[in-house]
């Protein structure tokens, strides 16, 4: 719902009210609704408003409490909100204003640093305690949104996207070497907290951060998510019955909180096909739906209306229908890119962005079907994980990871030549204690770590640009506990998400339920020819990428030499990662130099 920035310095002076105002700017896209700025001594806080919830100046940020000493900037929605004002009211605070943000100060002022396990909802947020002289920022559970920071000796800064961070000249902008490893192994995920920069960060999802104005500070992480079998068994239809009265209730409480009107961007896939029938089941009977397409390419089909088309016509929605021409996708491609907080190599990233921009027209909040394939297991590589043989580094590796070891040394300059940093990440976070089985371990990977910083980030990023709100039902904290404590079987049976197709039986056209998994389609991202071929080439040839010594030459003209034979394991073209890395450090970093 907004951008946040803001300064904590640990010698002595008073932030730079320039470097606040240049943060600002950056985060302007996020909150076109207004703009506001809090000085007091060491701390200086930013806040670019989305209004969302509570539409008049009383909400505006950064909020101050004058009787308890706290300001806040807040990002997100808290879907709980009601409930805890209610309850706080009854401890004796008294409030200024109806929304959320207002809710986070007393729930802090009530319980403390403890106050987000109350939280239910998507979250990034800073106080400033002037009594303990302390800031505490916290990111929610899933990390739906973003809280970038870089520290030095003088100063903790942090913001909604690394260009803010980056506008500041501040920053070390060298390469992180693990953060490079991860992202060419990850499908362009760099797990938090690093980034592929070395001087900025990324505050953990479900993790607190307490700074004081001496530069001490301490991380909390206050959640963890168990794969463990209930200790009472339940039989398929009551995970199914159970899976769906919980998918209900986040879809409602996604509807409800709001003060303005709230779409659905419809792929014309299961899930996002679900979402519209739970809707209505919700009694919404105005549902705004949205969808985009892109050209066809001899391979693959760009637009996956035949389905979307089906859902609408099922439901009566107010449907908006959007085709892109090849040359609208690379004539926006650097726009798209500029909005990234990190380089994102999902070919869907543009598609989101051109969709969100004509959306944003309409409504200003959407549902979006993020998280379902993660929590409930609907990619192909999740069975053949399970059938796959060795440790579980070895089956995880197989099916998922983008490029060996190997290869990532065949492609990387020299300078940045390492260990398999990857590797050894994910053989530790699937070894964490508190999952059944393999899949579980994979599953819980996935919806902690992975999903945060590829589909969620991807779509975060590319809906604030234009000022609009993505909420993510299928990552509500409670949907995702119950998920998680299911047996394997009901989310790996009927191809992927089982019980999802359960549930949409009767709901959905068969033709949806049963069609194969899609993967939001731009095909001339994946099929590289053409114009993208020219515009890829042009960047990896550029005398930037030359200097800057990234890749290995003969790698790119191997690449270049056979654009169409190099895909990753999970269907991504190889010279659109390499180009698109570039692409963004020199456009987004060589022009922010530290």
């Amino acid at each position: 719902m907004c951008g946040i920035c803001g300064e904590l310095r640990f010698d002595g002076r008073r932030p730079d009210r320039e470097d606040l105002a240049r943060m600002l700017s950056r985060l302007e896209r996020r909150g076109p609704d207004h703009e506001g700025g809090y000085h007091d001594g060491p701390v200086a806080l930013g806040h670019r408003r989305l209004s969302i919830i509570d539409l008049s100046p009383h909400a505006n940020q950064p909020m101050v409490d004058q009787e308890l000493g706290l300001a806040i900037v807040f990002n997100g929605t808290i879907y709980n909100y009601p409930e805890l004002r209610e309850e706080l009211t009854g401890l004796g605070h008294r409030f200024f204003s109806h929304g959320d943000t207002e809710v986070i100060l007393k729930a802090y002022r009530a319980w403390g640093e403890r106050c987000v396990e109350r939280l239910h909802g998507m979250f990034a947020f800073a106080i400033w305690d002037t009594e303990r002289q302390i800031l505490f920022a916290a990111r929610d559970r899933m990390g739906i949104k973003p809280f970038y920071y870089s520290r030095d000796r003088d100063a903790f800064r942090f913001a909604s996207n690394a260009q803010a961070l980056l506008a500041t000249g501040r920053v070390d902008t060298g390469i992180d070497g693990v953060g490079l490893h991860h992202q060419f192994t990850l499908h362009g995920v760099v797990p938090a907290p690093r980034t592929l920069l070395r001087g900025i960060r990324k505050l953990e999802p479900a993790h607190t951060l307490t700074i004081t104005p001496d530069g001490r500070w301490t991380r909390r992480r206050y959640w963890q998510l168990e794969a463990r079998r209930p200790a009472q068994p339940m039989d398929e239809a009551e995970w199914t019955e159970a899976i769906h009265d919980a998918l209900l209730e986040a879809v409602r409480r996604r509807i409800r909180i709001s003060d303005v009107p709230v779409g659905v961007l419809l792929s014309g896939g299961l899930d996002s096909s679900l979402l519209v029938a739970l809707l209505a089941e919700a009694g919404v009977d105005d549902l705004r739906t949205f969808s985009v397409g892109f050209e066809d390419q001899p391979e693959e089909k760009g637009s996956e209306f035949e389905f979307s088309d089906q859902v609408v016509a099922r439901y009566g929605t107010d449907h908006h229908k959007y085709r892109i021409p090849n040359d609208e996708v690379l004539k926006r491609l650097p726009e798209a890119v500029a909005q990234m907080a990190e380089p994102m190599f999902g070919q869907d990233a543009v598609a989101f962005y051109l969709l969100a921009e004509q959306v944003s027209r309409s409504v200003k909040v959407v549902q979006s079907g993020q998280g379902a394939d993660e929590v409930f297991a609907g990619y192909f590589w999740y069975p053949r994980m399970v059938e796959a043989e060795g440790t579980p580094l070895e089956r995880f590796r197989a099916h998922y990871f983008d490029r060996d070891h190997d290869e990532y040394l065949e492609m990387i300059g020299p300078e940045y030549a390492s260990i398999d940093y990857t590797g050894a990440k994910i053989a530790a976070r699937l070894a964490e204690p508190g999952a059944d089985e393999f899949i579980d371990q994979v599953l819980r990977l996935d919806v902690t770590t992975l999903v945060v910083d590829d589909p969620v980030k991807r779509v975060d990023n590319m809906t604030m640009a234009w000022g609009l709100e993505a909420r993510v039902p299928f990552l509500d904290q409670h949907l995702v506990e119950l998920a998680a404590r299911m047996p394997p079987e009901y989310k790996l049976g009927s191809g992927g998400k089982h019980v999802l197709k359960r549930i949409a039986r009767g709901r959905l056209p068969d033709a949806v339920i049963d069609r194969p998994k899609g993967y939001f389609p731009v095909p001339a991202l994946k099929y590289v020819r053409g114009p993208f071929l020219d515009f890829m080439r042009d960047v990896l040839d550029s005398r930037a990428c030359r200097e800057r010594g990234l890749y290995r030459r003969a790698y790119v003209e191997r690449l270049l030499a056979e654009p169409e034979a190099h895909h990753t394991r999970i269907l991504g073209s190889k010279l659109w990662h390499l180009a698109l890395l570039e692409f963004w450090l020199q456009t987004q970093v060589d022009r922010n130099p530290a």
